[in-house]
């Protein structure tokens, strides 16, 4: 274990999850801290900030959508769900709660380390204050800070609200984004019923990126629950 060891927080009632997860990211460098109650849990990620948190939604005391919410009050640490409810309204509910990212019960340790990766490098940039205001994806850069898109060295021409809606999935790029969170943040706190915007736009936006809806490599859909877009290229 380093002294740089990324810390992971661990709330989770069962023991046996606890000891898999101690012992499966303990062997890939993380360095582990658990919480059985939600209570404990937000007083460990208070006291001794986490770069990650990984939480259960069963807890004993308090149910981790509460958790979520009181974390957000004073925290942006990324939030992984863990949980054995795998409804699309549990997910979304979570997402929308202010989780990062969302995996059903039983999962894939593999799984569990990509969104781990995907939490800590979204952190890293976050730290940085994003002092790159190019985001580039394949053949795809953005310049925010120019408001320019292009698509394989050509500008791309986006009216303001798909230019909104692209910026909006790329400050989330490799997470999960849902439906209710893109229409509230693109069209306004009165439209979050109004899916069929989202559906005509993001088909509009992948057209003029040249992504396919068929086998999108920007624009993933997480079917009933939004749209996750493409990491970053690292360069």
């Amino acid at each position: 274990m380093t002294a740089d060891a990324p810390r992971i927080l661990v709330i989770e009632d069962e023991p046996e999850i606890r000891r898999f997860l101690r012992a499966s990211l303990g062997a890939h460098g993380f360095e582990v801290h658990e919480a059985q109650t939600g209570r404990d849990g937000l007083r460990q990620a208070s006291s001794t900030p986490p770069d990650v948190v990984i939480l259960d939604l069963g807890l004993p005391d308090l149910d981790g959508l509460a958790v979520i919410e009181e974390l957000r009050g004073w925290s942006r640490v990324p939030t992984i769900v863990l949980s054995a409810r795998g409804q699309e309204q549990d997910k979304i509910a979570a997402l929308d709660a202010g989780a990062d990212d969302y995996l059903t019960k039983p999962f894939g340790v593999g799984e569990l380390l990509a969104r781990l990766r995907v939490a800590l490098r979204h952190n890293a940039l976050a730290a940085e204050d994003q002092a790159s205001s190019v985001f580039a994806a394949g053949d795809l850069e953005v310049d925010l800070a120019r408001r320019q898109t292009r698509v394989a060295g050509e500008p791309v021409h986006l009216t303001p609200t798909e230019y909104r809606l692209l910026t909006m999935l790329i400050k989330s790029a490799g997470r999960v984004v849902t439906h209710r969170q893109l229409l509230k943040e693109v069209w306004g706190p009165d439209s979050t019923q109004e899916a069929h915007y989202l559906r005509v736009y993001v088909n509009q936006l992948r057209k003029k990126l040249g992504d396919s809806s068929v086998s999108p490599r920007l624009i993933m859909t997480e079917p009933g629950v939004g749209y996750r877009f493409a990491e970053a290229d690292e360069r």
